[in-house]
């Protein structure tokens, strides 16, 4: 994928998976999206891929939610950018405790989406060790 940062988007709505994607494309990211969160787990775990951040609607098809495929690739990094795209309330997202994350409501503009990757990217402290 050329030297450009890679990102997962996870979205089951065709449509609005095909908008992320042309967003962050036209942005300079190289982007690969899947519909649900077990097949977003497939690609972040095991996949050949190495992301630099995770774009994911909350309520996906299948039986992870956006909440789980983040708190899993969190337990392999902790700071790992996440970027949730729904239309649920800001209440739900400050509840499930996810630092280093931006909350982006629907509808939403690719403005938006491409500051939210960007600023989470480049303001990612390294662990400390």
């Amino acid at each position: 994928m050329s030297g450009r940062r890679s990102v997962l988007v996870v979205e089951d709505e065709y449509f609005l998976q095909a908008d992320l994607e042309k967003a962050l494309t036209d942005a300079g990211f190289a982007v690969e999206s899947v519909a649900s969160g077990e097949d977003a787990l497939a690609l972040l775990i095991g996949g050949n891929t190495t992301y630099a951040a995770l774009v994911t609607d909350v309520r996906l098809r299948g039986t992870l939610t956006g909440w789980d495929v983040a708190r899993r690739i969190r337990e392999r990094d902790p700071l790992f950018p996440v970027v949730y795209v729904t239309g649920s309330s800001a209440e739900e997202w400050a509840s499930q405790r996810v630092p280093n994350s931006i909350l982006v409501s629907k509808p939403l503009g690719a403005a938006r989406l491409v500051a939210a990757v960007a600023t989470l990217l480049n303001h990612r402290t390294p662990p400390t060790v």
